[in-house]
Protein backbone atom coordinates (compact mmCIF):
# COMPACT_ATOMS: atom_id res chain seq x y z
CA UNK A 1 0.00 0.00 0.00
CA UNK A 2 2.75 2.00 0.80
CA UNK A 3 3.13 2.68 -3.38
CA UNK A 4 0.00 3.98 -3.60
CA UNK A 5 0.41 6.83 -0.90
CA UNK A 6 3.84 8.13 -2.30
CA UNK A 7 2.44 7.97 -5.56
CA UNK A 8 0.78 10.78 -5.56
CA UNK A 9 3.69 12.85 -3.57
CA UNK A 10 6.10 11.79 -6.10
CA UNK A 11 4.29 12.52 -9.53
CA UNK A 12 4.98 15.73 -9.88
CA UNK A 13 8.98 14.72 -9.24
CA UNK A 14 8.92 11.72 -11.71
CA UNK A 15 7.25 13.99 -14.35
CA UNK A 16 9.88 16.61 -14.29
CA UNK A 17 12.81 13.58 -14.23
CA UNK A 18 11.01 11.82 -17.94
CA UNK A 19 10.50 15.66 -19.08
CA UNK A 20 14.41 16.36 -18.24
CA UNK A 21 15.43 13.03 -19.91
CA UNK A 22 13.21 14.14 -23.11
CA UNK A 23 14.90 16.95 -23.56
CA UNK A 24 18.20 15.60 -22.95
CA UNK A 25 17.71 13.31 -25.55
CA UNK A 26 16.43 15.64 -28.31
CA UNK A 27 19.37 18.15 -27.74
CA UNK A 28 21.89 14.80 -28.19
CA UNK A 29 20.23 14.36 -31.65
CA UNK A 30 19.80 17.67 -32.56
CA UNK A 31 23.80 17.84 -31.68
CA UNK A 32 24.29 14.74 -33.63
CA UNK A 33 22.54 15.69 -36.63
CA UNK A 34 23.91 19.26 -36.58
CA UNK A 35 27.42 17.55 -36.59
CA UNK A 36 26.56 15.50 -39.26
CA UNK A 37 25.42 18.19 -41.07
CA UNK A 38 28.76 20.49 -41.16
CA UNK A 39 30.67 17.31 -42.07
CA UNK A 40 29.01 16.92 -44.91
CA UNK A 41 29.41 20.68 -46.21
CA UNK A 42 32.66 20.50 -45.12
CA UNK A 43 33.85 17.45 -47.68
CA UNK A 44 31.72 18.69 -49.81
CA UNK A 45 34.02 21.97 -50.53
CA UNK A 46 36.77 20.69 -50.09
CA UNK A 47 36.01 17.89 -52.73
CA UNK A 48 35.14 20.92 -55.37
CA UNK A 49 37.91 21.71 -58.44
CA UNK A 50 37.96 24.90 -60.06
CA UNK A 51 36.15 24.24 -63.19
CA UNK A 52 38.19 26.69 -65.58
CA UNK A 53 41.65 24.90 -64.16
CA UNK A 54 42.31 22.34 -66.28
CA UNK A 55 42.82 18.52 -64.74
CA UNK A 56 46.78 17.88 -64.97
CA UNK A 57 48.04 14.64 -63.75
CA UNK A 58 49.35 16.25 -60.81
CA UNK A 59 46.21 16.93 -59.53
CA UNK A 60 44.93 13.43 -60.15
CA UNK A 61 47.95 11.77 -58.39
CA UNK A 62 48.18 14.53 -55.28
CA UNK A 63 44.81 15.97 -54.24
CA UNK A 64 46.01 17.11 -50.92
CA UNK A 65 48.24 19.63 -52.66
CA UNK A 66 46.34 22.94 -52.87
Amino acid sequence: MGIHYTYGANRGAKKMEKQAKREKKLAERRAKKAAKEGLIKQKEETKMHDISKTITLEDLTSPDKK
